[in-house]
């Protein structure tokens, strides 16, 4: 039977999502694109028991507490071959800014003359002192929780130690080595086997001297743009090309098997003090990111939802 054959089956996939993802996702042009696909999509009611929901053939989600949590255990003692995507205890190790990116170093990535890892960082409390992070700076504060609220995403350039004292009065922080990287980031989003990669604007190179001092001590994201120019003297701008796309597939492939997640994006630059341009570091891993921003994401979210269906051996069924 040929694959539009087997499209004609009809497949349900049930979505628990908060209302701003839902807005933001769950829009006109994917339902219509999916539906044509043969796939409907429907919301679950997470204030009504799931088990009397359904049926589903897939469940997606991003919702965090201990009621969801045990709604979705409870689901799956019923139907045990429904793929669930993700395990909730899976998606929790990206809300925290430490376990997030502790599988990077461990990854295990086909020959590659590319190498990754991620930026020097380390957990401020408010016990740490302050002389005993030797990062070079500028580096980054960074809330320790990463769950998608407004604080977890108020971040700040810190110039020198008083600044450290400052974001100390936030602690828990994670300081993070501010790394050169062209002021271009790569932005990876992974569905399953899909993927795609896009460039994006990122924080400019800071080369703080004499002649290009830093008067703030600290200065929050939101501020970024008052930064000068220029912070060396030169005048042309470095061309950041691309990541090989064997490359982005292999650490794909590899992230989604330290992770066990199927549905997420990071955030990758490469570091251009590496005179070779082949060192590339990860400093953000999102679960469930925005889709929407990306041009086709209907056919990428559409093919991956019939593959989860349809190969479901493929699917982690821990929840």
């Amino acid at each position: 039977m040929g694959e539009e054959k087997q499209r004609n089956v009809r497949i349900s996939v049930g979505y628990a999502l908060p209302p701003n993802k839902v807005n933001t996702f769950i829009i006109p042009s994917l339902l219509t694109h999916a539906k044509n696909k043969g796939i409907d999509l429907i919301l679950i009611d997470h204030t009504k028991p799931l088990l009397q929901q359904g049926p589903f053939d897939c469940i997606v989600h991003k919702l965090y507490n201990d009621d969801w949590d045990h709604q979705l255990l409870e689901f799956k003692s019923k139907h045990p071959y429904v793929p669930v995507i993700d395990s909730p205890s899976a998606i929790r190790r990206l809300h925290n800014r430490v376990s997030m990116l502790e599988v990077v170093n461990n990854l295990s990535i086909p020959t590659s003359s590319f190498t990754i890892g991620v930026p020097n960082q380390i957990l401020m409390t408010e016990q740490c002192q302050e002389e005993g992070i030797n990062f070079r700076f500028p580096v980054i504060a960074k809330p320790l929780i990463a769950n998608g609220t407004p604080n977890s995403h108020q971040m700040s350039l810190v110039f020198n130690s008083d600044g450290l004292k400052k974001v100390k009065e936030q602690a828990p922080v994670v300081v993070q080595e501010f790394v050169n990287h062209g002021g271009v980031l790569f932005k990876v989003y992974v569905a399953g086997n899909h993927v795609k990669c896009v460039q994006r604007k990122s924080l400019p190179d800071i080369h703080i001297s004499d002649d290009h001092p830093v008067f703030e001590s600290v200065l929050p994201f939101s501020q970024i743009s008052s930064l000068p120019a220029k912070f060396d003297d030169d005048e042309e701008e470095e061309t950041i090309s691309m990541p090989s796309l064997d490359f982005i597939n292999n650490l794909v492939g590899a992230l989604r098997k330290a992770t066990q997640l199927h549905l997420f994006n990071f955030d990758v630059i490469r570091d251009t003090s590496d005179c070779n341009g082949n060192k590339f570091l990860i400093i953000d891993i999102n679960y469930f990111p925005g889709y929407a921003k990306l041009p086709g994401f209907e056919e990428m979210l559409t093919d991956f939802f019939w593959d989860v269906v349809n190969n479901k051996q493929t699917v982690d069924q821990d929840t």
